[in-house]
């Protein structure tokens, strides 16, 4: 193909152009300082646009999002998708700090990243332990929270009471927490953290067949050096073998009182979630949310439904942001 000066110059000018649009939507990673992490997070999006926090769970990173965040960014959203503690480069600021990670420590890191980016208002959104971290956020915190997309339903724990036993199919998929309440299971998980969390993601999600490349790319977060210390406790703690930081012993009893999510929001289940399966809705269920938009049940999802179906995810965002 033969280029005049005129068409090569329009032709690099297009190919610039492209190059700087998509150098505005990648996503930046950033690292800021809370009360007790130097937090890193991947910011995307217009800076000035109503801000949406989403969250990963275990085992799992930022990555989980990549397919949801574009279709928010684009709305004019800016998306902030942090890595929780014990996660890729995010680290405590204190050598001595103690690597917790009860469910309102990782709660409470959501408040602490939005008072430190100086977010008055938010939307937030996440699964498994984000889920969770979501949920604390906006049943605490309804004047911050402008709306949320709970995957997973309500996920805040009784950590006060000892829990009851579920049915024996249930306690079955529940036995990797069990193995980490036992001193080979710590040795295993910091011996086997990539095998062991490549097991979890296909025994969650079965239908999902993911590549060694999707798996790759995340599995470096688990190599954190405060990742095997947050894991066990997370895991220790929410059934009473392993005390809680004495500062959130106020908050836990109020999460143990199984607060109200009063902001607007949208339940997903993952119809084929191998860790738990959706339960049948529920007028006790319904009543935990006042502002229920809509409860979906969304098919050949499993546990990683960010992942399986992000287009159910950022549907559902953008829906319940436009009713803010």
């Amino acid at each position: 193909m033969n280029l005049t000066r005129r068409t090569f110059g329009a032709a690099l000018g297009g190919a610039l152009a492209r190059a700087r649009l998509g150098r505005a939507q990648a996503p930046s990673t950033e690292t800021i300082q809370t009360p007790v992490l130097n937090l890193a997070y991947q910011d995307s999006g217009p800076r000035q646009g109503f801000p949406v926090i989403l969250l990963h769970g275990f085992p799992d990173d930022v990555h989980a999002w990549d397919d949801v965040t574009p279709p928010l960014a684009k709305a004019g959203y800016r998306v902030l998708v942090p890595y929780l503690r014990g996660y890729g480069p995010t680290r405590f600021r204190e050598p001595a700090a103690p690597r917790m990670a009860e469910q309102a420590a990782i709660g409470q890191d959501v408040i602490d990243l939005a008072d430190a980016l100086h977010l008055p208002r938010f939307a937030v959104s996440g699964y498994d332990w984000g889920g969770r971290a979501s949920a604390i956020a906006a049943a605490l915190h309804p004047d911050r929270m402008s709306a949320a997309v709970l995957i997973g339903g309500y996920s805040i724990q009784n950590t006060i009471a000892l829990p009851q036993p579920a049915a024996p199919e249930a306690e079955r998929g529940l036995w990797y927490q069990y193995y980490f309440n036992t001193s080979r299971g710590r040795a295993g998980l910091a011996a086997n953290r990539r095998s062991l969390c490549r097991l979890l993601w296909q025994t969650w999600s079965p239908g999902w067949h993911f590549s060694d490349e999707t798996y790759n790319r995340t599995a470096p977060s688990f190599d954190n050096p405060d990742f095997v210390d947050v894991v066990i406790h997370s895991y220790r703690h929410r059934i009473g073998n392993a005390p809680g930081e004495s500062r959130f012993f106020a908050m836990e009893q109020r999460l143990a009182e199984r607060p109200k999510i009063e902001v607007p929001a949208i339940v997903l289940h993952g119809a084929d979630d191998g860790l738990a399966r959706p339960p049948a809705e529920s007028p006790a269920e319904r009543a935990l949310f006042p502002k229920l938009m809509a409860r979906r049940i969304v098919p050949g999802a499993g546990h990683f439904m960010p992942r399986e179906k992000p287009d159910a995810v950022s549907s559902a965002l953008l829906e319940v942001l436009a009713a803010r």
